[in-house]
């Protein structure tokens, strides 16, 4: 199936009707909250982050009191989004590199937010689409997996998929289609029981049209 302009210009309107308030699930209220929202939700849940981080905002507020923040204390929080040791050394370091290098503030530029503990390109790219409105299409879980059903994309990696999905689709869509691809995924193209017949996107759908087999079946 080729994805022609029309096409991808229909897919585009599908999704829009079909999750018309599609948006980031990480409570946050600025920059700061937000990526030690992203950092906590690698491997996790966004509903069990939003779940710690209010205990967690609260005591470190800022990144000059989690810089400095007690390694156990912190652990003690964020222990039930998991890899909590990991996550812990993460912030502090990321929270110190922000006092030192940035003033204490999350930084807007792509290459900068890069070199900071624990943020990768997913968690920069959702930075900087929900914090500073900066175009950017962040892979994760949900958007490799329908992707690749609706058959935008063949490859096997979160940062070849986005290659894919950019060269697609014009650059002021990508924020507002990332949060739409996830909550398709999460809603209704679930990893093990797809809802296929409920589908909004089922006649243009590589998978859902019998195009290719699930390319996420074991």
């Amino acid at each position: 199936m080729k994805w022609t302009n029309a096409r991808i210009k229909k897919l585009m309107e599908l999704l829009k009707n079909a999750h018309p308030n599609a948006k980031c699930a990480l409570e946050h209220l600025d920059p700061f909250q937000l990526i030690v929202a992203t950092i906590l939700s690698a491997q996790c849940t966004d509903e069990r982050v939003n779940r710690a981080t209010p205990t967690l905002f609260a005591k470190f507020p800022d990144a000059a009191a989690l810089s400095k923040a007690n390694t156990a204390e912190l652990e003690a929080i964020i222990r039930p989004v998991g890899f909590f040791r990991n996550k812990a050394h993460n912030l502090i370091g990321m929270a110190s590199e922000l006092v030192i290098c940035h003033d204490g503030n999350v930084p807007s530029d792509p290459a900068a937010l890069g070199l900071l503990p624990g943020v990768g390109r997913k968690t920069a790219n959702v930075v900087l689409a929900n914090a500073f409105g900066i175009p950017a299409l962040a892979v994760d879980t949900h958007i490799f997996r329908v992707a690749r059903r609706l058959g935008l994309s063949e490859a096997d990696t979160p940062e070849k998929v986005e290659t894919d999905l950019c060269g697609y689709f014009p650059k002021d869509s990508w924020i507002a289609l990332h949060h739409q691809l996830i909550w398709h995924g999460r809603l209704i193209c679930s990893a093990r029981n797809p809802m296929c017949s409920e589908c909004a996107l089922i006649k243009i759908c590589a998978m859902g049209t019998g195009a290719i087999t699930d390319p996420h079946k074991r």
